[in-house]
């Protein structure tokens, strides 16, 4: 028999009392989770996160003391392999573009529905990168295009169907579930679309797509 999969451990930095609470139900009611410590303020958030070492730290912009982005940036210096969700509750680009330059993997807006939650908890967990439905458009409008030549037109059909998947936000064995292929196939179609749009990354992928009406 396998062992079990041991819960992701979870550090929530929130001041507000009552996100507190609704965080800490939402997470308790989920083996997958297990909330090892809660900061009420960014300088206290990155001091938790360097003596626990937990697996995500789920992060909100407006603390005292230290905001979320500037707290992000020092969690992510001194422990790179952690993953950073974002809450805020403004849906303001300019914040959004700051907390994604810090280092965060998710961008969420509070009051976002418990499943969207998940949905950027399992892209960050997995590497990927997620912006909340409600930002993504203001963001990458916001974004310089990250190169002005690429091969577009040779995406091929299957290749643009991964595409638009990386742009719902989707994350790898979403995509190979979705598409029924293999996760490496899933992976070589993303590096075939990297190169092609000559990309670094999937968000600047996902940019691309966008202002090129690709998606």
């Amino acid at each position: 028999m396998n062992a079990q999969t041991p819960p992701q451990r979870i550090l929530i930095v929130e001041d507000d009392p009552v996100m507190q609470l609704g965080l800490e139900q939402f997470f308790e009611e989920s083996s997958q989770y297990q909330i090892v410590g809660i900061a009420a303020d960014g300088y206290l958030g990155v001091e938790t996160a360097i003596k626990l070492q937990p697996d995500l730290v789920i992060m909100d912009l407006g603390l005292p003391r230290l905001d979320g982005i500037a707290a992000t940036q020092q969690i992510k210096t001194n422990l790179s392999t952690v993953r950073v969700v974002i809450l805020t509750s403004h849906n303001d680009e300019t914040e959004m573009i700051a907390a994604l330059a810090s280092g965060a993997d998710a961008c969420c807006i509070k009051g976002t529905s418990l499943e969207q939650l998940l949905i950027a908890i399992n892209a960050a967990e997995v590497g990927a990168t997620y912006l909340d439905p409600q930002i993504a458009r203001k963001v990458i409008d916001n974004l310089k295009p990250p190169v002005s030549h690429n091969n577009i037109s040779e995406l091929s059909n299957r290749e643009l169907e991964v595409l638009t998947l990386i742009v719902e936000g989707r994350t790898n064995p979403e995509i190979a579930t979705q598409l029924y292929i293999s996760l490496s196939t899933v992976k070589t179609h993303i590096r075939s679309i990297m190169n092609k749009l000559a990309v670094n990354d999937r968000v600047q992928a996902a940019v691309v797509a966008l202002r090129k009406g690709l998606i």
